[in-house]
């Protein structure tokens, strides 16, 4: 029996699937039973099932939104009613800092913590309850729930979706690397689920945590060391961050998706081609070979390397390696993007001989070099000012990935895919840099490392052939 075989005969009939992943909404944020259930392994489980027996996906978001507006409405009606007895209930009664901490996400963001609540792990099954103990006004908890609701389903869903879309894609790979792919794959949930119950378990509230903290108060010596490097959250959740990374994961699923199912390009990438085509510019074909150079191995390297040295001479080994880790991801989702949808270019020269379309390295590797830079270089301005650092990495961005129509190496949605997947990389690294406090990347002397970085990419222009 083959491998899509075994797939079809383990998986749900459609009607039983749309149920699960319901369900799986209803319980995931539903108070008691969310906090313990793994509700995001779960639907992604069921939505690539979903995928790889190619169902509507209309009917799935559907069944999503009414489980996650079910699950919320039964919190919040607990909370409501019961409110007297919610603390002596098991597990916050166990752990009430739970409830603590979701009041005080209520109390900073009011009526709109409903929905943005949804968004963030720590809180989301908490924050229905609080609002019903808080006697929110049923109406408004109404809206904030289907608004939120409508906007998880998709974040949630369809990158599931994608997986099992992709995996038909797989299967068609050679013997061997089709088992390689499933071995890694494997890997990473169960890594996922060790990085978990660890992050868990050495938090306030884990028992490891817990054990250290009674062993290191017995010894004077090991106290000290404690209290002194014992780690210590910001206290702030990074809510721009984890909405930046949920819309524009559900952003990229749902546009690989679609790309995937096309099997080529779109009415308007062939209509921005021919647009392109046919500008009689003499300088833009010079101008897009130009930018091709700067954003190509060699010139992320080269823009990179000044400003690398700066952040090792200063000691931010944290914020080299975030972006080092930025970076390199980036590269390697590029890698395997363009590998398993195998999307062909629109045209391809010589030294992009075996390159492939989707996702545009270009695109994606620019969002993430500037944006990355913007957000370290921000937390060292006013925050009146900061918006203009991210300005900038729009302004350098934009002609990068633009440039890649000019010179008709790419279609449109090539470079969204890219941008998107950009983003992602973006949101994950700057949760990682937020997950505790950091000092700010200042005094920075950018003017003196941008010069360095026009000078090495003026080089790299001039005597290094295109990659």
């Amino acid at each position: 029996m083959s491998l899509t075989e075994t797939l079809y005969l383990f998986a749900p009939s459609p009607g039983m699937l749309l149920f699960i992943i319901g369900l799986i909404a209803l319980l995931e944020s539903l108070a008691l039973v969310g906090l313990l259930l793994p509700g995001v392994v779960l639907i992604t489980a069921a939505a690539s099932l979903a995928g790889h027996q190619d169902m509507g996906i209309a009917a799935i978001l559907l069944a999503a939104f009414i489980g996650a507006v079910i699950g919320d409405g039964l919190s919040f009606i607990l909370g409501y009613t019961q409110r007297e007895r919610v603390t002596r209930l098991w597990p916050f009664s166990r752990h009430p800092e739970w409830l603590a901490r979701g009041a005080r996400f209520f109390q900073r963001y009011g009526s709109l913590s409903v929905f943005f609540g949804r968004f963030v792990g720590p809180v989301r099954p908490v924050i229905p309850l609080i609002a019903g103990m808080l006697q929110m006004s049923p109406r408004a908890f109404v809206w904030a729930n289907l608004a939120s609701a409508a906007l998880w389903a998709p974040a949630y869903v369809l990158p599931g979706y994608l997986l099992g879309q992709t995996w038909q894609q797989l299967l068609g790979l050679p013997p061997g690397l089709g088992g390689l792919l499933i071995t890694l794959t494997l890997l990473v949930v169960a890594l996922g689920f060790i990085f978990s119950w660890l992050r868990h378990q050495f938090s306030r509230s884990g028992r490891l945590y817990r054990l250290l903290a009674s062993v290191a108060r017995r010894h004077p010596v090991m106290r000290r060391l404690w209290l002194t490097h014992s780690w210590r959250s910001s206290g702030e959740i990074p809510l721009a961050s984890w909405l930046l990374l949920i819309f524009s994961l559900g952003g990229l699923s749902g546009l690989t998706i679609a790309v995937i199912r096309q099997r080529g390009p779109f009415d308007l990438d062939l209509k921005v081609h021919a647009l392109f085509d046919s500008l009689a510019v003499p300088v833009l074909p010079a101008f897009g070979q130009l930018l091709a150079r700067v954003g190509d191995m060699y010139g992320i390297l080269a823009l990179v390397i000044p400003w690398g040295l700066w952040l090792l001479a200063r000691r931010h080994l944290a914020a080299l390696l975030h972006l080092a880790a930025g970076l390199g991801a980036i590269a390697l989702l590029n890698t395997l993007g363009k590998a398993i949808i195998g999307r062909p270019r629109p045209d391809t020269p010589d030294y992009l001989t075996g390159s492939l379309a989707y996702p545009s390295a270009h695109a994606s590797s620019a969002v993430v070099l500037y944006g990355l830079a913007a957000a370290f270089l921000a937390q060292g301005l006013p925050r009146q000012k900061r918006f203009w650092a991210y300005w900038v990495a729009i302004a350098l961005a934009l002609p990068m990935a633009f440039s890649r129509l000019v010179i008709g190496v790419h279609w449109l949605s090539d470079l969204i895919g890219g941008a998107l997947l950009g983003l992602v990389v973006c949101a994950l690294v700057r949760l990682s840099w937020q997950n505790q406090p950091r000092p700010a990347l200042t005094p920075c002397p950018w003017l003196a490392l941008a010069a360095a970085s026009l000078v090495l990419v003026g080089a790299r222009v001039a005597w290094l052939p295109p990659v």
